[in-house]
């Protein structure tokens, strides 16, 4: 589950060791963090993990189980994505091992990203898996994504690995295993202290129509039923 340490005005959140999946409790401990980082901004959020996994998205299995609850989880990601898109503190993402789908695109909600160069790759398979992504999903993706990849990434699935990620703009930099971490706290250290409601205003302009898309109707989605 996530959980959060600093030393003084920088935060890192650490999504834990294995898959790292979107549940309820994933979120849950997710969104407590954040609520600490906003409560002591102006600071600095760097978000990691453990293991060879960074992130692999939504818990497919877990939402099969849910029923109609799981289009309201669902909206609870989006809800989560545009929270990181739009707070007002810097963020860096230390993508230590594989980085895939909803995982993607929480790496894509921070300012900044990290990426391992020697293993891990960064992919969004839903093409591959028969799932359709949101009108707030392709919003984000679009925004956020460079425009030269953009079609690669969303249609696609292309893998990236880190060295490849950085070259095609989709990360800033791609270093060795026992760098991620620490060149993405240097990252965010060096943009802390920024006044938190303007930057969170900033944000919330430069990206009016990705919010308002993750926060508006979903669409149809494609959730698979429990096995």
């Amino acid at each position: 589950m996530p959980s959060l340490t600093h030393k003084q005005d920088l935060f890192v959140l650490d999504l834990g060791e294995g898959h790292n999946r979107f549940n309820a409790d994933f979120v849950d401990s997710f969104e407590a963090c954040l609520d600490e980082v906003e409560a002591a901004a102006p600071c600095a959020l760097v978000t990691t993990a453990r293991g060879k996994v960074f992130s692999n998205g939504l818990d497919l299995e877990w939402m099969g189980t849910q029923g109609d609850a799981a289009m309201d989880f669902l909206a609870r990601v989006h809800e989560l994505l545009a929270r990181v898109l739009e707070i007002g503190v810097p963020t860096v993402a230390a993508m230590q091992g594989h980085t895939y789908a909803a995982g993607a695109m929480l790496a894509l909600a921070h300012d900044q990203r990290v990426m391992r160069s020697d293993r891990g790759w960064f992919c969004l398979p839903e093409v591959d898996m028969g799932i359709p992504f949101t009108p707030g999903m392709t919003e984000l993706l679009s925004s956020r994504l460079p425009s030269g990849a953009v079609h690669e990434v969303v249609v696609l699935g292309r893998r990236y690995g880190g060295v490849e990620a950085a070259d095609a703009g989709i990360v800033d930099e791609a270093v060795g295993e026992d760098e991620v971490l620490s060149r993405a706290c240097e990252r965010a250290a060096a943009l802390s202290g920024k006044p938190p409601e303007t930057m969170r205003m900033i944000k919330q302009r430069l990206y009016a129509a990705t919010l308002a898309a993750l926060r508006g109707p979903l669409g149809v989605v494609a959730v698979p039923e429990a096995a």
